[in-house]
């Protein structure tokens, strides 16, 4: 910034006053310059009102404007889990800094999982899927290409890519086709995917699911996943990144189902000794979506669907060795197709403490390199490669934990940060604060970092969204936007 200030005319001067302003910049680096702070676009938030990485875009940057969808419009004051909220659609304009009039999509869900997400098809038409959470949800499209209308008569149905989905993400792939990867149903369920080409007419998909860890079912198999994705820059590759839990929520013997009650030794977690809940290990597969081939990070063919011994044993990049956490990682792909990682997990000694790390193959053998604090296994951060091969890591962390169960807080939460890396991830260092300004926002939390990004998936320089909270038992989450200027 003190570049761009030099570089001005030599007739333009800088009062005592700015000089003031300037000096406090640098020494509290969470303020922005004018116009570079985070803005407020959404109010009435629950938990999740940006989701994170399971569950996107949320945000297309399509002729000149921003299109976001979120989860709000909650009664104020009412009980976070409790409280409707509803897919909300919205138009930010770059050039003039302002917001348009929200438009709701759809009917109030006290479910977080049935938020929206967006994108553009060929036409420039906007498509919406919300409601999707073990059930069958909608598929929107509005009339009005590069726009969201002015109301939900702007917007119809159109036809859905399976009876079933959660989580669905949805990324432009080869020849101009869009894909949607979700969970089949429930918690035990297959995950798989689906491929218009048609801009969302018609659909069709792989003959096998691709990954169901429970196939086999019996008595050790309650294994879900929880999965990150990511698609090529040619479109012809879809990786996956996953993590493992064994989803013990059902009886599995005739003792269990008479007493109504789970063996708890099914949670107990042998590094910490406790019973707690948590997600292990790190497994990668990349799909070649013309063909539907799948192959592990040595480039082995493999048989379709994954169940748990085979992502054991041909899957798994990283053994957490009972080490755990809640959210799935962040995910980059850089010019060779090859796949890293921004993973959220527990320390060695500490169930209740965790911390964000860069994981990535070096000479053949997958390393992690502990970047910083994080506040919560919850904390969903955001990776991105620059052109010239610098990392950023858009991380939540914090002075302390987040031990609260409340509502708004079991989810995680904490202050924004940005770390880089200059050598390939081995080191890194905090470069900025990105926290709102706190004497606006004091005590709040922030979560679920997301780029901003063109209906092709390529990422918008200059523009993050998040969500926030102050009350942590009220549906009073709020979105926020960072637009810095001179990037779009």
């Amino acid at each position: 910034m003190f570049l761009l200030l030099e570089s001005q005319s030599a007739n333009w001067r800088i009062d005592g006053m700015k000089k003031l302003l300037l000096l406090c910049m640098f020494l509290c680096p969470h303020h922005a310059l004018a116009g570079q702070a985070p803005m407020v676009f959404g109010e009435g938030g629950q938990v999740k009102m940006l989701y994170d990485q399971r569950q996107r875009p949320q945000a297309v940057y399509l002729k000149d404007k921003v299109h976001i969808v979120y989860n709000g419009g909650g009664k104020p004051g009412g009980v976070a889990r409790k409280t409707d909220t509803t897919p909300i659609a919205v138009t930010y304009e770059p050039h003039t800094r302002t917001f348009s009039t929200p438009i709701t999509l759809g009917e109030g869900s006290n479910d977080h999982h049935d938020g929206p997400v967006v994108w553009a098809g060929m036409d420039e038409r906007l498509h919406v899927f919300y409601g999707w959470h073990n059930a069958l949800g909608k598929h929107l499209i509005c009339s009005e290409p590069g726009s969201i209308g002015t109301s939900r008569d702007d917007w119809s149905a159109a036809p859905a890519p399976a009876p079933m989905m959660s989580y669905p993400w949805t990324h432009r792939i080869y020849d101009n086709r869009q894909l949607v990867v979700y969970r089949t149903g429930g918690h035990y369920s297959s995950w798989t995917y689906r491929i218009s080409g048609d801009d969302g007419r018609t659909w069709d998909g792989p003959n096998n699911d691709v990954i169901d860890l429970d196939i086999k079912g019996g008595m050790d198999t309650d294994w879900s996943i929880y999965a990150a994705k990511a698609v090529s820059s040619d479109g012809n590759f879809l990786h996956l990144g996953f993590i493992a839990y064994d989803d013990y929520k059902r009886p599995r013997s005739e003792e269990e189902k008479a007493s109504g009650k789970l063996d708890p030794r099914r949670e107990y977690n042998p590094r910490y000794k406790e019973t707690i809940f948590l997600k292990y290990n790190l497994y990668y597969v990349r799909i070649n979506l013309r063909t539907h081939e799948l192959t592990n990070g040595q480039g082995e063919v493999l048989q379709t669907p994954i169940d748990i011994a085979l992502a054991n044993s041909k899957c798994m990049i990283w053994d957490t060795e009972w080490r755990g956490t809640g959210i799935v990682p962040s995910m980059v792909i850089d010019e060779n197709n090859q796949a890293a990682f921004l993973h959220n997990i527990s320390e060695p000694d500490s169930a209740h403490a965790f911390g964000y790390h860069y994981v990535r193959l070096v000479n053949g053998v997958w390393e992690h390199t502990r970047i910083t604090d994080s506040t919560h296994k919850w904390n969903g951060g955001y990776l991105s490669r620059a052109a010239d091969g610098t990392l950023h890591a858009y991380v939540i962390t914090g002075k302390d934990r987040l031990d609260s169960e409340a509502d708004m807080d079991r989810y995680g939460g904490g202050d924004v940060e940005e770390w880089i890396s200059t050598d390939q991830g081995f080191t890194w260092k905090r470069v900025r604060d990105l926290t709102p300004d706190r004497p606006q926002f004091p005590g709040w939390k922030f979560n679920n970092v997301q780029p901003v990004k063109r209906p092709d998936g390529s990422m918008v320089k200059g523009m993050l969204l998040f969500y926030g909270w102050n009350d942590s038992e009220a549906a009073q989450a709020r979105a926020f936007l960072l637009h810095e200027d001179g990037n779009k």
